[in-house]
């Protein structure tokens, strides 16, 4: 379905696509058939797909860094320290869209 995104994204005036056989057809409002640049389709839905896998990266980043929270809320109240380590882990946490793309090829830091 990226493909029917990629074509919404770039043509306006596309109103419904249609699967076929041979591929998606579009159709504009008055039901015409909408041509479309084949590799421009291709290049946005490669966009989209990188798009759509760093969005997933960063919400199980931000589930995981969620899951750390309660560190630095308890030593707030204490009045301590948050520990280096967790620190450490939690700025790893924050920095992982920088290295990774993609949920397939992240290396998760290790908690403490």
């Amino acid at each position: 379905m990226m493909k029917h995104e990629a074509i919404y994204a770039l043509y306006s005036n596309v109103y419904r696509i249609v699967d076929s056989d041979t591929g998606p057809i579009a159709y504009d409002s008055n039901g015409n058939v909408v041509s479309w640049d084949d590799s421009s389709v291709s290049t946005k839905e490669s966009e989209l797909i990188v798009s759509d896998n760093l969005e997933q990266l960063r919400t199980e980043r931000n589930n995981r860094l969620a899951e750390t929270d309660w560190v630095v809320t308890m030593h707030k109240e204490l009045g301590t320290n948050i520990p280096a380590a967790w620190k450490k882990y939690r700025q790893e946490l924050r920095d992982i869209t920088k290295d990774y793309t993609s949920l397939d090829d992240v290396v998760w830091p290790e908690k403490p």
